[in-house]
């Protein structure tokens, strides 16, 4: 195959042409080099899409909170959860903490 054969098939002629390059080097420009490029947006969209997550599940976190307050708010209900959480007791208490240890021996 000669150049000028080569140079008249269609995809060759299409390519060739001016407006066709700048568009092509424009795109690559765009897609890869700027600060808009696709590979940022995807990678902010990841950021996104994690921050989206952490904010379900800081706002899940914040019923759930919010459930153990008011329940809190009654002096018994209160007063186990002291008892369970930090072995409170009263000044005439003793507590045994009792731990079992999963190790086979």
């Amino acid at each position: 195959m000669t150049f000028k054969q080569f140079r008249n098939q269609k995809i060759v002629k299409i390519l060739s042409n001016r407006y066709v390059l700048i568009f092509l080097v424009f795109l690559v420009w765009m897609l890869f080099f700027d600060e808009n490029s696709y590979i940022n947006h995807r990678e902010l969209d990841k950021e996104i899409n994690k921050l989206e997550k952490a904010n379900t599940y800081y706002k899940k976190e914040i019923k759930h909170d919010a459930k153990i307050i008011k329940n809190l708010e009654n002096p018994d209900s209160l007063e186990r959860f002291a008892r369970e959480e930090y072995q409170m007791k009263k000044k005439d208490e003793d507590i045994y903490i009792i731990q079992f240890d999963s190790v086979k021996k």
